[in-house]
């Protein structure tokens, strides 16, 4: 296991409650608030006064929902798309991408600042997203290729001071390998989540049991706790089965949507499911897991659905404590 000093990450992963993250953040600015994202990408929000003012509106609704739970909060930096091979995609040189790096960590950590003054835990999460499509490992890297590339990303968070970093959106093992061995070798606690097609097995076809325990191995347990991601609930429910493995799970940020993901690259409007189902059927996942460290949505979700998740997965847990 990765060894580690801040005292907001032992808060995370001592909680008895799980901390509260946010929703579909790039699906919302889309969808919700018209918002054009070249290539997916929010950081470039972070560059002028008006989009740093709609993120941090953004997360401060979500920021209220942990406050209502009086849970802690997960505070991710909107880098998804912020490594070098989306520098020129997002019309950026290396140079502004290293700079952005910082900045989103900064901009994270001063709404902590805030948040932590009301009474908020708060732990600022640097975001690695993969080299290649979310969806389909069309990039693939050997482990050392993907240390080799995501490590400049990795080294400017830590540099700036995040206080995590995590993977999000894998869809293969060597991508994240490379990625908790360059958090390792920079000496900042990583997580690693998972992403899996509707039959819950990752888009290669391996079981996220093999992925957690391949990463492990190959680590020596470098990652704090794994997550899975970008999915609906029944996408994954049924490999939930109690075994040894879940005990390394600790976040889930599922989809509102039970579309595949093939489905979803190909819609034009928003699916955004039920959130008081979502809530539910998250209360369901949890019956089976004891290490559930962070809870939050993925694509489709807004605070509606985080929400309900703090109703059925937080406030529910404490009122039965």
């Amino acid at each position: 296991m990765a060894h580690f000093t801040s005292t907001t990450i032992d808060a995370l992963v001592s909680a008895k409650q799980p901390f509260l993250t946010d929703g579909g953040l790039e699906t919302t600015l889309v969808f919700l608030e018209g918002v054009d994202l070249p290539a997916f990408a929010s950081f470039p929000l972070l560059n002028d006064e008006k989009g740093r003012a709609m993120l941090k509106g953004y997360f401060e609704r979500y920021l209220r929902l942990a406050q209502e739970n009086a849970t802690g909060f997960v505070l991710d930096t909107p880098t998804w798309r912020a490594s070098q091979g989306w520098a020129e995609d997002t019309g950026h040189t290396p140079e502004q991408i290293d700079r952005i790096n910082a900045k989103a960590v900064q901009f994270a950590r001063d709404i902590a600042t805030e948040w932590e003054a009301r009474g908020v835990p708060v732990v600022v999460n640097g975001v690695v997203g993969p080299a290649g499509d979310g969806y389909v490992p069309d990039h693939a890297m050997s482990a050392k290729e993907a240390q080799e590339y995501h490590a400049r990303q990795v080294v400017n968070f830590a540099t700036a001071g995040a206080d995590m970093v995590s993977a999000v959106t894998m869809n293969y093992v060597e991508e994240a390998i490379g990625i908790a061995r360059a958090a390792r070798a920079a000496g900042v606690p990583v997580v690693i989540s998972f992403t899996v097609e509707t039959d819950g097995r990752l888009p290669t076809g391996q079981s996220v049991a093999e992925a957690i325990a391949e990463v492990d191995s190959a680590t020596d347990s470098a990652p704090i706790y794994y997550m899975i991601n970008c999915a609906h609930p029944d996408h994954f429910s049924a490999i939930l089965d109690g075994a040894d493995w879940t005990r390394r799970l600790g976040g889930l940020r599922a989809n509102a949507s039970r579309m595949s993901h093939e489905e979803l690259d190909n819609a034009e409007e928003l699916d955004d499911g039920d959130p008081q189902e979502f809530g539910q059927l998250h209360a369901a996942l949890m019956q089976g897991l004891t290490g559930i460290k962070v809870l939050g949505g993925c694509c489709g979700t807004d605070h509606r659905h985080v929400q309900a998740v703090g109703d059925c997965c937080v406030k529910g847990r404490a009122h039965a404590a």
